[in-house]
């Protein structure tokens, strides 16, 4: 239904994470990869999705070279806890810290998207509540030496081994916590 109503669009997916291709690609769009590196550096006060928000519309400056009918979707997703943005760990030791930090607390999880073509910019954001169960030091060391989580916010994936141990519930959307809030995207996209 969505491919139908998109095919007179090139869609251009600015991502190298695995996981937001496949859902575009489950979703059954046709789409290019086209990725341009940029430093992920936003403004000290923002705060929570405006962070993401950012983020996600700063990733699509750098495609100022669109054709009429291309849609650029860019996204960026952080974990917000105790007021404090936390994104992919640096290392092995930042991702077990960062993941007992995380240990018996809830956090969010906050993903913006932008979708913009040769004369308009439109961001979404989701944001989904994620309850951990207090998690072992054990625990820990075992999933980040076996899934290296490292291009990981928050330095964990909800659908492997640590959400299954370790998370008691979440308020919102699952797909938002792995990175791409699918259900607003494709809102988004029917009305192109």
């Amino acid at each position: 239904m969505l491919s139908t109503k998109l095919n007179k669009y090139s869609i251009i997916l600015a991502s190298g994470s695995p996981r937001r291709q496949k859902f575009l690609r489950d979703l059954e769009i046709d789409f290019t990869i086209k990725l341009r590196e940029i430093e992920e550096i936003y403004p000290a006060n923002l705060k929570g999705v405006e962070i993401t928000d950012y983020l996600a519309e700063l990733k699509s400056s750098s495609y100022d070279d669109l054709k009429k009918n291309e849609i650029l979707i860019t996204s960026d997703t952080i974990v917000w806890l105790e007021n404090k943005a936390i994104g992919k760990p640096k290392d092995r030791n930042d991702a077990i810290k960062i993941l007992m930090q995380l240990s018996g607390k809830k956090h969010e999880v906050m993903t913006s998207i932008c979708l913009k073509t040769i004369d308009s910019i439109k961001i979404v954001n989701d944001i989904t509540q994620v309850y951990f169960k207090v998690l072992t030091q054990e625990e820990v060391e075992y999933y980040v030496d076996n899934f290296k989580p490292y291009d990981k916010a928050g330095a964990y994936g909800i659908q492997d081994w640590i959400g299954y141990i370790g998370v008691e519930k979440i308020e919102g959307s699952f797909f938002n916590v792995m990175g791409l809030p699918v259900h607003k995207l494709y809102t988004e996209l029917l009305k192109f």
